[in-house]
């Protein structure tokens, strides 16, 4: 049966936010119940945004349309239109279910089950995995489908780059196919024999062996990795060829290049001339290295310094792995990153080199205190404390499950004159737009001011005073639990 989102699951994140819903007050006036309860509700009455239990449960909607819920680090759930994705205690249990009606369920990437329905003319497949002993296919036709059980038996196709994979009590069988070729091994790695579309060889490693196909290649070695030879594009005017009698020579060559090592890999030299001029010489390699040529420059006397310049990226390290720095171009962007110790440090910077007096767009970590980014047009974050940020760049649940439960502080600035912020998971909460302006301290105290009224609260609205710029008075009141903007159209009045 296709995934849907577990029924029990699903409506405990929709009723959550519902049964809280009432506590919000009106569009763009925030409640704070902390730390029971932080939120505020949007022009269409949705909450946007809702935190409870301090960081631990949470209901926003993203720029994209996304809905997003869930209880950190538990459970994460995000619809958009038909596309729905469930995380529980990421990465242990996944559920995805896409546009197409695809359904996937994953439990720690190693057992997998995907169900994809008929599209048009092709199947509908089923998929399951259990890493590294089961792989499965149905899809209705016994020429797509399979059934294996590693190590004891089973063939697959179209998995690992291959055709078509084979094995019996592995590793004393196992037979790869692509594009024709057969490769046997008896037992695996160390007897292969190799046919199938003009392939022939046998090898038995690490001894000797050979392979080949007329016109296209042809392999030697013995005592592997000591002695060998490789040639191909045996049908050009001049082949490519390796040779090596390591660790004493090894030497490549080909048309416009050729490159030879001494007593490998410590001595060496590079001379190519096509598809662009490059010319390098090693001493003690990888420490001292020096190459010159058309898009390709090498200085490096590792680990002390190391600069290169290879099609435009401009690379410099000091004190490997202290410290980096580098520069290149990309979607017409200059990009500048500096990183102290891979992470401890790391900052990304970009500009328009169309627009030079334009402000940089920028990104930066001081792991795991601190993080920061602006996109150069006045959209701005900072975020304290900040542990994952820059290890999972990429990897947005563990931003949305992870990264909120260790921020002790963030402000954000929507724009030039917008900002919002947070200290202790809503303890303190501040906003400020050309409209309107609050800060709350939890439910103990709350300030809100617009362009024509005000407000001060304690402990909720057991006490308030309110002020309307018309009336120019400030109003003392009991049990006002309302805001300026829930009672706009109510006029005030003292008790």
């Amino acid at each position: 049966m296709p995934y849907r989102t577990p029924s029990i699951l699903s409506r405990l994140l929709v009723w959550l936010p519902l049964a809280a819903g009432w506590m919000l007050p009106a569009h763009g006036t925030e409640t704070n119940l902390w730390p029971v309860l932080v939120g505020e509700s949007d022009a269409q009455g949705e909450l946007h945004p809702l935190q409870a239990l301090g960081p631990l449960f949470f209901v926003h909607r993203e720029s994209d349309g996304a809905f997003v819920r869930g209880f950190r680090p538990v459970i994460l759930h995000r619809e958009n239109g038909s596309i729905a994705s469930t995380h529980l205690l990421y990465p242990l249990l996944s559920f995805q279910h896409d546009g197409r009606g695809a359904d996937l369920v994953s439990f720690l990437q190693l057992i997998n089950f995907r169900h994809e329905p008929a599209y048009g003319s092709g199947p509908a497949i089923r998929d399951f995995d259990i890493w590294p002993c089961w792989f499965s296919r149905e899809t209705g036709n016994p020429a797509t489908s399979y059934h294996a059980l590693f190590p004891v038996a089973g063939s697959i196709v179209q998995r690992f780059g291959d055709d078509r994979l084979t094995w019996a009590a592995f590793p004393l069988f196992l037979r790869t196919e692509k594009d024709g070729r057969h490769l046997t091994s008896l037992p695996w790695p160390f007897v292969r024999i190799i046919d199938g579309a003009g392939h022939h060889g046998l090898e038995v490693w690490p001894l000797f062996g050979e392979r080949g196909r007329a016109g296209d290649y042809h392999e030697q070695f013995l005592l592997w990795p000591l002695l060998y030879r490789h040639e191909s594009h045996l049908s050009a005017a001049q082949p490519d060829v390796k040779v090596g009698a390591l660790p004493f020579y090894a030497a490549e060559h080909g048309p416009g290049y050729r490159n030879v090592t001494f007593v490998w890999p410590l001595f060496g030299a590079m001379h190519r001339t096509q598809p662009s001029r490059y010319d390098e010489t090693r001493y003690l390699w990888p420490f001292l290295v020096q190459g010159r040529g058309d898009d390709h420059f090498v200085n490096r006397w590792g680990p002390l310094y190391t600069h290169s310049i290879i099609k435009g990226y401009d690379k410099t390290w000091l004190l490997w792995p202290l410290y980096q720095h580098a520069e290149w171009q990309e979607g017409g962007l200059a990009q500048r990153q500096d990183r102290l110790l891979y992470i401890f440090y790391w900052s990304l910077e970009q500009h328009d080199p169309r627009h030079p007096a334009a402000a940089p767009a920028y990104k930066r970590h001081l792991w795991p205190l601190f993080s920061a980014w602006d996109n150069g047009a006045g959209h701005r974050q900072v975020q304290l404390l900040s542990p994952f940020e820059v290890l999972f760049p990429h990897n947005d649940v563990i931003r949305q499950l992870y990264s909120p439960l260790f921020t002790l502080y963030r402000w954000e600035q929507a724009r030039p004159g917008t900002e919002r912020g947070s200290i202790l998971f809503g303890l303190v909460t501040w906003k400020n737009t050309p409209a309107a302006d609050e800060f709350h301290l939890g439910p103990l105290f709350g300030r809100e001011h617009t362009a024509d009224r005000a407000r001060i609260a304690l402990a909720l609205g057991l006490l308030s005073w309110r002020r309307e710029t018309r009336a120019g008075g400030w109003h003392f009141l009991l049990f006002d639990f309302g805001s300026p903007a829930a009672q706009a159209a109510a006029p005030s009045s003292s008790p």
